[in-house]
């Protein structure tokens, strides 16, 4: 037996710990081989249909930030798993050096090793990459909106970045390793599992000072989306959750068990002296990756959640519920035939819709005046009330989500109506305040003051402005024609070609803006739909990461455990009862850190669904659900193997 076939061997031999870290591997190379497969893909390069250039800037420039970012991390992990694993072998390694075998000689093997489980890894991840390539394809033209999808080609390009990139990655990896076992004298490698561990501690200060610091920073979040929307209140609220939840799993953890165990009849209760005892070293031991585990899976489920809500058509219809807006500042022959078009490709399409429209004029109170007629045929077709008002009196509509907060805000504080003075240049009327609207029926994107008010004052005081400021009927201070259309997603065939026709089109004077809500739309589920595949495929390698910690964890401390349980079976440990002590073990170990990251990403979620009308419950389900069966599968898995090896070893 050669060297090579030596270094060969030592892998085959320890697959069991090398398992891991070789799926892992395997993932992060088909990960970013996806990545590769998108960012060079001519459908992307070229441009998204019915996209901006924008969007497409944005995918190129994403997809080579998530290829920096998956190899950052790959390298850590790595390096990380690696170093691990070469713990537990510290014996081997001594023995090694007792047989006579170098230094250089060892750093050979583990560079040998390592290289095996590289090339497997990348020829593997590139493999699996491309089979489910056209699954992918789908997934990812769905996400983009595309109406044809993303047609498959062989990805020569991403091949070659993953194969170069990888190959630079496990080398550096492969060198690395001889410094991690470096340190040390032959004793300390061949006695490094004897030395005793002391016994865990922890502040009852500390421990509580992690709950008011976790609660400290909900309640910042829900101080932020209930009406400051201040980002540094965000910000330091979210910091305080992450300091808040490291002191959790290193202080209150070993606490609350520290408690439990002073319970005597607690503690003395079947095997309960056996897995608190047992359980207050984990919690010590894992506490930094527990942390890792939750502030990661925390962040993957907030952000992908929070990027399919974005991208849902009820957050568009929200904002803006027209499927065409035309808005111009003269009435002309030009403007009244673009409109006509609009209405034409309505009735070719066979689309039905409401057509209204509306004028407004400037309030120097930084606010706007529009007619109740016209408002109230616009909330009739989108469903709404109708309103009822005497000359003097007027009433505010909210024309944006912030404004429609504020205003509901009041209704539910009790509004009493009050006195104020309207005016528009030199003209001053003493109107009645009256409860304000609460839908969004005159949307505007900036912050202004839309005041409805009676068709008899609205005339009156347009006669006078124009008069004084020596206008003709044709000019308008500002008018809006909408057409609402119930499904406005059926718009979608012929839309943008005719907003990209009608803007070629100038005005012979005056200036005018013309929108379709799908078109908005289209933009906002492409660019959003970019950043979740960005931060959906990152959130997934991040969580995969996070469970092979978990794995790494336990494997590590697996020969101390086998050893343990040998002793503890002959003073009468059945094997029930070792089943029942492990399982509870490793349903923390899987279980506590992903529980704890729900929670985060619930009040993250509540606190989202504050600022939209539809709901988001389906969406975090849906994330939860898929995330927690991984977690529950890996677990079988782990559970199922390790249980066999433990029998194993003490039969």
């Amino acid at each position: 037996m050669n060297f090579r076939q030596f270094a060969i061997n030592n892998v085959v031999r320890n697959k069991r710990i090398y398992l891991a870290h070789f799926l892992s591997s395997t993932f992060s190379v088909m990960i970013f081989f996806i990545y590769a497969l998108l960012l060079f893909h001519p459908d992307l390069s070229e441009g998204l249909k019915g996209s901006s250039e924008t969007v497409t800037s944005l995918a190129n420039q994403g997809f080579i930030i998530a290829e920096f970012i998956i190899f950052i991390f790959s390298f850590l992990f790595l390096l990380y798993s690696v170093g691990s694993f070469l713990k537990t072998r510290k014996k081997e390694f001594g023995i090694f050096l007792i047989l006579g075998m170098t230094r250089k000689q060892m750093n050979r093997l583990l560079f040998m090793e390592n290289m095996c489980i590289g090339l497997a890894a990348i020829i593997t991840g590139i493999g699996l990459g491309l089979i489910f390539g056209k699954l992918i394809l789908l997934i990812c033209s769905s996400m983009l909106a595309v109406e044809n999808g993303l047609r498959f080609y062989l990805p020569l390009k991403g091949m070659a970045l993953t194969m170069g990139a990888f190959l630079l990655l496990f080398v550096v990896i492969a060198l690395s390793s001889s410094l991690l076992i470096r340190k040390g004298t032959l004793i300390d490698l061949v006695k490094s599992e004897e030395k005793p561990k002391p016994e865990p501690k922890a502040s009852r200060l500390l421990a509580w000072l992690s709950v008011a610091l976790i609660g400290g920073g909900y309640a910042g979040v829900f101080t932020f989306v209930w009406g400051s929307y201040s980002f540094p209140i965000l910000f330091g609220s979210v910091l305080l959750v992450i300091v808040g939840t490291y002191l959790l799993f290193t202080q209150l953890s070993v606490y609350i068990i520290r408690a439990l165990k002073r319970n005597q009849r607690l503690f003395f209760r079947k095997t309960n002296l056996l897995f608190l005892s047992e359980l207050t070293y984990r919690m010590k031991d894992n506490a930094i990756m527990f942390f890792m585990v939750s502030v990661i899976s925390a962040s993957s489920f907030t952000g992908i959640g929070t990027m399919l809500a974005i991208a849902d058509p009820g957050l568009s219809s929200m904002t803006n519920p027209y499927a065409f807006t035309y808005m111009n500042s003269w009435n002309t022959d030009v403007a009244e035939k673009q409109l006509n078009q609009i209405e034409e490709s309505l009735i070719e399409h066979e689309v039905p819709y409401v057509r209204g429209s509306y004028e407004t004029l400037y309030e120097n109170n930084n606010g706007n005046l529009i007619k109740l007629s016209q408002y109230n045929y616009l909330a009739k077709a989108l469903g709404y009330e109708e309103r009822e008002l005497k000359q003097d009196e007027v009433f505010l509509t909210p024309g944006n989500l912030t404004e429609r907060k504020k205003l509901r805000a009041q209704i539910d504080s009790g509004f009493s109506p009050t006195e104020m003075n309207l005016e528009v240049e030199e003209q001053h009327e003493q109107v009645r305040l009256t409860a304000p609207g609460t839908e969004i029926v005159i949307p505007v994107e900036y912050e202004m003051n839309l005041y409805v008010v009676s068709d008899e004052l609205f005339d009156k005081i347009k006669r006078a402005y124009f008069e004084e400021a020596n206008l003709d009927e044709t000019f308008y201070s500002n008018r809006t024609t909408q057409f609402v259309v119930t499904d406005w997603m059926g718009t979608r065939s012929f839309a943008p070609e005719l907003i990209e026709s009608l803007r070629s089109e100038p005005l012979d004077h005056g200036y005018f803006s013309v929108s379709a809500l799908v078109v908005d739309w289209l933009n906002s589920k492409q660019t959003n739909g970019i950043i979740l595949i960005l931060s959906g495929l990152i959130g997934i390698v991040f969580f995969t990461f996070a469970a092979s910690f978990t794995y790494f964890r336990l494997y590590a401390d697996l020969e101390r455990d086998e050893e343990q349980h040998r002793m503890i079976g002959k003073m009468g440990l059945s094997r029930p009862e070792l089943r029942r002590m492990v399982t509870r073990q490793l349903l923390l170990m899987f279980f506590l850190p992903i529980l704890v990251a729900i929670i985060h990403s619930s009040v993250a979620f509540i606190a989202l669904q504050q600022l939209v009308d539809f709901s988001v419950v389906g969406y975090t389900l849906r994330i939860f659900l898929v995330f927690s069966s991984m977690q529950a599968l890996y677990f079988v898995l782990v559970r199922w193997r390790y249980l066999r090896n433990m029998y194993t070893k003490l039969s």
